[in-house]
C-alpha cells in the first residue's frame, strides 16, 4: 500500500539516477546500503535503475563500525568484489564504505561513478535532489569553483571563533558536487571541495555545527563548540566540552599521525540543507565550510589517494569566506556580485 511522500519519493530516487549519476541502459547499477539506512530510498532507485535498463542490484548489509578504512573488516567478501565492478554505484551507507577499501578500487578503476549519498532518508531526498534546480546549481557552483580557484591566498572566519589562512594549490582538483557523470568519486549536490597546500594552513577551526567520524567520534549536532588549532596544517590541540575529549581519544585510539593532517576544505551550497539528520546533509549547510582529516581520496590530492586509518570532518557554520581579500560571503550569505543572483536562481 502507498505510504508516506511515495510519489515524491520516486521522483527524487528517478531524478538521482536519471539526472545525476545518469545510469545508462545496460550499464551495472550498484546500490549499498547498511542496515540502519532507510530502506525505501534503495528500493525506489532500484526501481528507477530498472526503468532506465539499468542491471539493478541492492546490496544490504549489516551496519559496519566506523568509517572509511575502519569498516573493511566487517564488509562481506562479495561486497567487496562487487563495487568495483560496477559502472555506476550509489552509496546509502551511514556508515560509510566512502575512503574503504572496495570505494578505494572502485573510484580509481577509470570505470565506475560512485555516488556517495551515505544516510539520506526519505524525507532528505527529496529536499536536497528532489527539489533542487540541478542546472542552477550547476551555473552556481561552476562560478563559485571559478572564482575561488584563481585565489591564491584565502581567509575563513565565523562568529563561533574560526579563524583561519591558507594558500590555495593550482595544481589540485576542486570536487565540485552536482552531478556524477564521470568516473570516480562524487557526493550529493551543493558541495564544494578542495585541498590547500597544508604548510600554508593555520589558525583557528571552531566546530560549531555537527562532527562526524563514524563509531564514538560520529558526534552528530555539537552542544559545545569544539576547536582544532592548527599548525601547518596539522591539528597541534583539541579542546572545548565533553564532546571535544571524545574526539580527542577518538584521534589518540587510532594510533595514525596521519589522521591528523587536514584532507580538504568545502563550501556548503544546498539550499535546502537542514543541520542534525545526518552528516551527508549537515555539510551542504548553506554558507557553512567542512573541514576533513585524515584520509585524502584522489578527487582532491589530484592524484594517489593519501591514506589513513579512518577520516573525520567537522563544520563551521555561517562562515564570512575571503578569495584574495574580496569577500565571497559574509555570515554565510552570498555577496560576491557575480554570485547573488545566480544564489537567488538556487533558492537562497
Amino acid at each position: 500500500m502507498p505510504t508516506i511522500s511515495d510519489l515524491e519519493l520516486f521522483k527524487a530516487a528517478y531524478k538521482t539516477v536519471k539526472e545525476i549519476i545518469r545510469v545508462k541502459e545496460g550499464e551495472n547499477l550498484l546500490i549499498t546500503i547498511d542496515s540502519i539506512s532507510d530502506f525505501r530510498v534503495a528500493e525506489e532507485m532500484a526501481k528507477a535503475g530498472e526503468a532506465l535498463g539499468a542491471k539493478v542490484m541492492v546490496a544490504w548489509h549489516s551496519t559496519p563500525k566506523g568509517y572509511g578504512k575502519a569498516t573493511d573488516p566487517y564488509l562481506p567478501a562479495p561486497l567487496i568484489a562487487a563495487c568495483p565492478e560496477a559502472d555506476a554505484w550509489i552509496e546509502l551507507n551511514n556508515q560509510w564504505l566512502l575512503y574503504s577499501t572496495p570505494w578505494e578500487r572502485a573510484v580509481t578503476n577509470g570505470r565506475t561513478r560512485n555516488l556517495m549519498l551515505g544516510g539520506l532518508s526519505t524525507d532528505q531526498l527529496i529536499r536536497c535532489i528532489g527539489e533542487v534546480d540541478i542546472e542552477a546549481q550547476i551555473a552556481f557552483q561552476e562560478k563559485v569553483v571559478e572564482i575561488t580557484k584563481r585565489a591564491k591566498k584565502m581567509k575563513i572566519v565565523n562568529a563561533a571563533g574560526t579563524n583561519i589562512e591558507f594558500e590555495n594549490d593550482p595544481h589540485r582538483p576542486f570536487a565540485n558536487e552536482h552531478i556524477a557523470d564521470k568516473p570516480g568519486g562524487h557526493f550529493l549536490t551543493g558541495q564544494i571541495g578542495w585541498a590547500p597546500r597544508e604548510e600554508t594552513i593555520n589558525g583557528t577551526l571552531v566546530f560549531d555545527g555537527a562532527i562526524s567520524g563514524g563509531g564514538k567520534a560520529d558526534i552528530g549536532v555539537v552542544s559545545k563548540p569544539v576547536i582544532y588549532e592548527v599548525k601547518k596544517g596539522r591539528i597541534k590541540e583539541i579542546r572545548g566540552g565533553k564532546e571535544a575529549e571524545i574526539v580527542k581519544k577518538w584521534f589518540e585510539k587510532l594510533n595514525d599521525p596521519t589522521m591528523y593532517l587536514v584532507a580538504h576544505v568545502c563550501y556548503g551550497f544546498n539550499p535546502n540543507a537542514k543541520l542534525g539528520y545526518t552528516a551527508t546533509e549537515d555539510e551542504r549547510i548553506w554558507g557553512s565550510t567542512e573541514w576533513g582529516f585524515g584520509y585524502q581520496g584522489p578527487m582532491y590530492s589530484g592524484g594517489e589517494p593519501r591514506v589513513a586509518a579512518s577520516h573525520i570532518d567537522g563544520i563551521c557554520l555561517a562562515c564570512s569566506v575571503s578569495c584574495d581579500e574580496e569577500p565571497l560571503t559574509e555570515e554565510g550569505e552570498v555577496v560576491h556580485p557575480d554570485l547573488v543572483e545566480l544564489a537567488k536562481a538556487c533558492g537562497h
